[in-house]
């Protein structure tokens, strides 16, 4: 793949009016490599890991992103982890500034892997990560997930996709 590339985020599909269905197509086992990709960077509050403000932290950077022209379904991911039980972190995918956020760029080599189910499964996704990063000779350390839809629109579509991000 090439420098800063992710794979294609098919949008045509959106039955919901707020999330495309994702179509995990071409995402699993990808090598992606970043030379300071840019990302709009925000942070969320949790309890004991339970996102808080999410919803409207989402809303807000996606109207601010729309009104600087800053989305790109070809340039579309966005990169969640936590920092602690009250606190995440989510980097948005761009290729501008985007007026009134933190930008913050992104570099290194990172391996992709989809999953499917509910969200109480990410401790385990997340050991997957670390495995799979162990496999290819690197120790874990930065694992980031995508959750390709909000929970409504899993609902609504029956699957929930979530991509795990991994340094190796």
């Amino acid at each position: 793949m090439k420098t800063n590339a992710l794979p294609h985020y098919d949008d045509r599909i959106n039955t919901t009016g707020c999330c495309p269905r994702f179509n995990p197509e071409g995402w699993d086992g990808v090598a992606l490599h970043f030379e300071d990709k840019p990302f709009l960077r925000a942070e969320t509050r949790s309890a004991m890991h339970v996102p808080i403000n999410m919803g409207s932290t989402f809303e807000r950077v996606g109207t601010r992103m729309e009104a600087a022209g800053a989305l790109d379904t070809d340039n579309m991911i966005v990169l969640s982890r936590d920092l602690s039980p009250w606190k995440a972190e989510h980097l948005f995918a761009t290729d501008r500034p985007v007026e009134g956020e933190e930008m913050t760029t992104l570099s290194g080599d990172f391996v992709t892997k989809v999953f499917e189910g509910p969200y109480r499964e990410a401790r385990a996704w997340n050991g997957e990560m670390e495995q799979l990063v162990r496999d290819r000779g690197a120790e874990p350390s930065d694992i980031y997930f995508f959750y390709t839809t909000c929970p409504k629109c899993a609902r609504a579509y029956g699957e929930n996709y979530v991509v795990g991000v991994a340094r190796i």
